[in-house]
């Protein structure tokens, strides 16, 4: 007899709509037509199994100080026993994590880039099922703003986008901008910032040039630094003569005509440390150079090199400090176009004698500071100089004096 939620399909399949006991037992199948039956099928056996369900859930947020342990608790229970995995969303390829035996994350030492939302997933033979956390990581310089959008208006744009997270710390954001020319009249790397008042999310861009593309970004600072720059978004103002690009969405993302260097490696030498790089695949026009960038223990990019000609392919980086961690990564120039960043490469001097423990990069001596180191050698040349003179000058004087006092005669007095 068919139960309530039972029913059979044209094909001779069983459908059971809500399993319970009623459904568990022996089943067989016998096919027949109007000449009869060949038999009944081999038996097959329903059971009943649990899917995984959470007894322990992550709590929906945590934040904690970078360089500390996080422990995010996830237990499931089934029949049979789920397999609990985790994942944090968004990342490429399988993110390596801790767990311990209660299936609890373990963050430790908990770095920037653990930043994010995280899942939970237990899995049996009968089901899947997640749940999601977000970790907030504390203590580090601010995450990369996202979403950017540029809507062109008459001779002028304007920027917005979604801050990202801040790093525990107030962020001010600038704009950055530069002109995308026909022909390269320009030096590269030749942006120009503009200040975003605090609190804000957007910022008017104006007296543009007619008739020029602009290239746009966004970059967020903290205390601790500044976080990396936006993705570039390239634009033009309204009345440019656009006829293949369609009038929506209003913020035009054209496509960057630069692909960044490639395949950047670094080998340590008695000399310092050797970066060797491939050129960027696609270039709308000459390459005009490279600019190379570094930060020091995980603090923010500094420019180290603005003029690497577009011929080479390696550079060689002196006067690391000794006992400390290096990152560096390249951008290309072609003409006013500039690409993304290509990968980056990390170097640690930790226990090498090639590297003198006192000696900085002179790049990255602020200007006030290089200014007076060299006005004070300048000062001591000039010094040194001018007493030198003054002993030369006082030789001669005595010299000449003891040459008179012997050629003339001596006086001498009768009594």
């Amino acid at each position: 007899s068919q139960l309530p939620g039972w029913s059979v399909r044209p094909d001779g399949s069983i459908v059971i709509a809500t399993g319970n006991d009623d459904a568990l037992g022996l089943y067989r199948c016998t096919p027949y037509n109007s000449y009869g039956t060949a038999g009944e099928s081999r038996p097959t056996r329903v059971l009943l199994k649990d899917p995984p369900a959470f007894t322990v859930r992550p709590k929906e947020e945590y934040f904690q100080e970078v360089g500390r342990e996080l422990v995010i608790p996830c237990v499931a229970h089934g029949d049979p026993p789920p397999t609990i995995t985790w994942l944090k969303v968004g990342s490429v390829g399988k993110s390596s994590t801790q767990v311990d035996g209660n299936s609890s994350l373990i963050l430790h030492p908990l770095i920037k880039e653990q930043h994010g939302v995280w899942e939970c997933t237990a899995t049996n033979q009968v089901a899947s099922v997640t749940t999601a956390t977000s970790v907030h990581v504390l203590g580090t310089s601010p995450h990369a703003v996202t979403n950017v959008s540029v809507l062109p208006l008459l001779l002028a744009a304007n920027i917005s986008w979604e801050p990202g997270f801040d790093g525990g710390y107030f962020q001010r954001f600038s704009v950055w901008y530069t002109p995308l020319a026909r022909y390269p009249p320009r030096a590269h790397h030749d942006w120009v910032s503009l200040s975003v008042p605090a609190g804000a999310q957007h910022l008017l861009v104006e007296n543009l040039q007619p008739d020029t593309s602009y290239q746009f970004s966004v970059l967020a600072q903290n205390k601790l630094g500044s976080g990396p720059f936006s993705q570039i978004v390239t634009s033009v103002p309204r009345g440019f003569p656009v006829t293949t690009v369609p009038p929506e969405p209003p913020a035009m993302t054209v496509r960057v005509f630069l692909s960044p260097p490639r395949a950047l490696t670094a080998n340590e030498t008695m000399r310092g440390v050797l970066l060797r790089w491939e050129p960027p695949t696609h270039a709308s026009v000459a390459l005009s150079g490279y600019a190379l960038e570094l930060r020091q223990d995980k603090g923010g990019w500094e420019v180290l090199e603005r003029s690497i000609p577009g011929t080479d392919t390696q550079v060689l980086v002196p006067g690391l400090i000794k006992d400390a961690f290096y990152e560096f990564r390249l951008v290309a120039f072609a003409g006013s176009y500039i690409s993304d960043p290509s990968n980056t490469v990390n170097v640690s001097t930790a226990g090498m004698e090639v590297y003198p423990s006192r000696t900085q990069l002179p790049e990255l001596l602020p200007q006030p500071v290089l200014a007076g180191v060299i006005g004070g050698i300048c000062f001591l040349s000039v010094a040194v100089i001018f007493s030198t003179m003054a002993a030369c000058i006082m030789n001669r004087r005595r010299a000449a004096r003891v040459r008179k006092r012997h050629q003339d005669p001596p006086l001498v007095f009768s009594p």
